[in-house]
């Protein structure tokens, strides 16, 4: 798994995304959402070998943000 926090100014999500397309690996289905207490909370992309995972409202240091638990 890779993770990308959408409010990084240093390693912004959209380089991330580029970067991990320019694999040209196979995607397994479609860029979806993922949801906490019915709210979005990132969205997520399969890829043979890898899961590409973006966090909503963190920077590159997501896991030190006191999220809910999952």
């Amino acid at each position: 798994m890779h993770y990308s926090g959408d409010s990084d100014g240093v390693l912004p999500t959209y380089g991330t995304k580029r970067w991990i397309e320019g694999l040209k690996w196979d995607k397994i289905g479609n860029y979806t959402a993922w949801v906490t207490d019915k709210q979005v909370s990132g969205f997520y992309q399969k890829y043979q070998g890898l899961d590409f995972v973006t966090i909503k409202g963190v920077g590159h240091m997501a896991p030190q943000w006191a999220r809910k638990p999952m």
